[in-house]
């Protein structure tokens, strides 16, 4: 059956006009496998909702739907070994493994409102993406209320997360890999305001702004050819 779908997907990428993808990584792969080009435009995230907030908490968090290619079963061990508090904002297939295999410094919030979400966002200390990511809204959203980001160095948080500066990158994805991060982390101090200048350059204005002049442009493009 998989032989017939990825010939079906394969034949009808060849009808697209224009491919936009929403990072470098899926850039990529649709070079890779459609050997076709395509503009780059990241989404946007509400900068207008989350916004800065007071970090007067100890604990680390992870906000993702609770799937085996997220990796929150990594984080999870890591934790377990560190001891340090871990809240995962989430549900899906993973949460009765996961959370039989949490210790009790880890707390399972399920599935939140849109104001208690921003509120975790701004009391934590940082967030924790240790999957690899099409994009990652989330890292997002976190750096808009202050937040910085401990993200595996793969995928969109090439984009969106700058070592050092707005959060942390790790290159293995293993327990010990993100451990490494954790304790590194320890160490840094992070701009609350710079934080908040990286996410506005992905807010809602800049992408309707990029969406509106690429759309344009091959509009001008299409009409030239057909006129």
């Amino acid at each position: 059956m998989m032989h017939w779908i990825r010939m079906w997907d394969e034949s009808s990428s060849r009808r697209v006009d224009w491919f936009i993808a929403n990072s470098q990584a899926v850039s990529q792969r649709i070079q890779r496998y459609y050997r076709r080009s395509s503009a780059v435009i990241n989404p946007p995230v509400d900068t207008d909702f989350f916004t800065l907030g007071q970090s007067d908490s100890d604990y680390f968090l992870i906000v993702s739907a609770l799937v085996p290619y997220k990796r929150i079963d990594m984080a999870v061990h890591a934790f377990n070994r560190t001891g340090q508090p871990l809240k995962i904002v989430g549900k899906g297939p993973e949460y009765k493994k996961l959370k039989k295999s949490a210790k009790k410094n880890i707390d399972f919030l399920g599935e939140v409102s849109a104001q208690d979400l921003r509120r975790i966002y701004q009391k934590a200390r940082a967030l924790i993406m240790p999957g690899e990511e099409d994009f990652g809204i989330n890292v997002l959203e976190s750096q808009a209320c202050g937040t910085p980001v401990i993200a595996l160095e793969r995928g969109g948080a090439f984009e969106t997360v700058e070592s050092g500066k707005t959060g942390l990158l790790f290159e293995r994805a293993t327990v010990s890999g993100l451990m490494s991060a954790l304790d590194k982390f320890d160490r840094l101090t992070f701009n609350k305001d710079l934080l908040r200048k990286n996410a506005l350059s992905f807010s809602r204005e800049s992408f309707k702004n990029r969406i509106n002049t690429y759309l344009q442009r091959k509009w001008m493009e299409f009409r030239d050819q057909h006129d």
